[in-house]
């Protein structure tokens, strides 16, 4: 950390224990008074409505996100606590200025959060995962880590997350970064195996380190795709983690098979009384020459899933847990997020690609830096083709606009980046051809009648560059 960092979360903790004791001796009257700090804090990074928005539902007994925060000041440790307010309060509002700045200096995306495979190894083999296939040889050194997390802080990235693999087969590595970059907030995706009561000490110790449990459903779902006995696994490694104050959520496979038992309420219900805070969604993606189409949720399915996934968030109705669903949420994020415009993902080889479901790359990182592989061809292609539909219910350039895909892998010459049998981008996106052209007309209908706030969005298209690359080829 350079010295105006320290100097700064110094200051910082000094307000932030305190308020947190004081405010753990009665939560329900003093959340406002959380808010206030947080807002502190963050300072302009983020618009003061936001902070307002939280303020309202923190004073409401009733709000379920009052009551997730409650749980989370109750049932979280200390240090828990401070090392992610830290983090997110200071690290992560600094560096979204600083995102933005960029993005105008270098005009190209620059994300908000970095995606790392730290190892192909994994110990279980799911069905429909890409990962079970790449066998165990792949391994980024710390050395390789550290310089991806420098790199990125210098261009205003302080959100990293370690995929894989099963990316707790190198903990000792990633707590080595959580305690270097403490200014950063880190979380890893996890079938929970490795969780034990070591591990546990360490999370509480460096504070800035979240886990999302891979789960999907009640136990026969579950291990239906995870194989058996992971459903039990995963439930030990929550009830242990809860008991040591320690923040973790759940990541979700949703498919054809258990969309519904995913997002049932006896399912969501267990999930928070296991201490869970957040849920991760993800839509099944056909990767890979072993993928099962027949997976990929059907577009009645998906309706079901926008609407679903917005009820559950109700502030009044919900449940207490912050809930996402990357494929669903698409209009609060100007659709597509990959090729550096909110993320990018590195993968074990060290190939930087446009996206974790999405295996083209034309850099890696033993060759070029972060800001040239930005800048390079294919991420290009993604800055300058965003957002691949108007519709924000049709985000992505594989699953619901497979041409896309297709054309940009061609013309900026982008190899595939699978580990272990490549498959052409034509190959790919045929197997999604068949869901993208019977959920176009359903999501039409579903987006012509549902009311959406003005994105705020800037593309390249709004750029001077976009608007007289447009000029020009309409003259031609």
């Amino acid at each position: 950390m350079t010295l105006k960092e320290k100097t700064q979360r110094a200051a910082a903790l000094a307000v932030l224990e305190p308020l947190i004791k004081y405010i753990k001796k009665n939560p329900q009257d003093n959340l406002v008074k959380l808010v206030d700090a947080v807002q502190r804090f963050a300072g302009p990074s983020f618009p003061a409505k936001n902070f307002d928005k939280i303020r309202e539902g923190a004073a409401d007994p009733d709000n379920v996100y009052s009551k997730l925060l409650i749980r989370a000041i109750n049932d979280l440790h200390p240090d828990v606590l401070n090392g992610m307010a830290m983090a997110l309060g200071l690290g992560v509002a600094a560096g979204t200025k600083k995102v933005r700045e960029n993005r105008e200096k270098y005009h190209c995306n620059i994300p908000f959060i970095t995606l790392i495979d730290p190892t192909s190894a994994c110990n279980l083999k799911c069905k429909g995962c890409w990962s079970a296939e790449y066998g165990h040889k792949l391994r980024l050194t710390y050395e390789e880590m550290e310089s991806i997390v420098e790199q990125g802080r210098e261009l205003g990235t302080h959100l990293y997350m370690f995929t894989g693999g099963e990316p707790l087969i190198c903990k000792k590595e990633i707590l080595k970064l959580c305690e270097k970059f403490p200014q950063c907030a880190f979380l890893a995706y996890t079938n929970a195996t490795l969780v034990d009561q070591e591990f546990c000490d360490d999370l509480r110790r460096v504070g800035n380190l979240a886990l999302a449990i891979s789960i999907e459903g009640d136990e026969e779902s579950n291990d239906f795709r995870r194989g058996d006995g992971a459903y039990k696994t995963s439930i030990e490694a929550m009830e242990l983690l809860k008991k040591n104050g320690c923040m973790f959520g759940i990541s979700v496979c949703y498919t054809s098979k258990n969309i519904y038992s995913v997002t049932s309420d006896e399912f969501l219900d267990d999930m928070i009384d296991k201490g869970v805070m957040f849920g991760l969604y993800f839509n099944y993606m056909p990767l890979g020459k072993g993928a099962l189409p027949e997976l990929i949720p059907d577009p009645e399915q998906r309706k079901y899933m926008y609407k679903r996934i917005r009820d559950l968030r109700n502030s009044k109705t919900g449940k207490s847990m912050f809930i996402m669903d990357f494929q669903g949420d698409g209009e609060y994020v100007g659709g597509c997020i990959a090729g550096g415009r909110n993320y990018f993902h590195i993968n074990s080889a060290g190939d930087i690609e446009p996206c974790v479901f999405i295996h083209f790359s034309d850099s890696n990182i033993r060759t070029h830096t972060l800001l040239e592989a930005l800048q390079n061809p294919l991420f290009m292609s993604f800055y300058k083709n965003q957002p691949f539909n108007d519709n924000h219910m049709r985000p992505c350039p594989m699953l619901e606009n497979p041409d896309y895909l297709c054309k940009m892998v061609k013309e900026t010459g982008a190899k595939s980046t699978d580990l272990i049998d490549q498959e052409s981008a034509e190959d790919l996106c045929a197997k999604c051809r068949k869901f993208a052209a019977e959920w176009a007309p359903v999501a039409e209908e579903v987006w012509n009648s549902t009311p959406h706030k003005p994105s705020k969005t800037y593309y390249y298209r709004d750029t001077p560059e976009g608007k007289a690359e447009a000029a020009k080829k309409n003259n031609e």
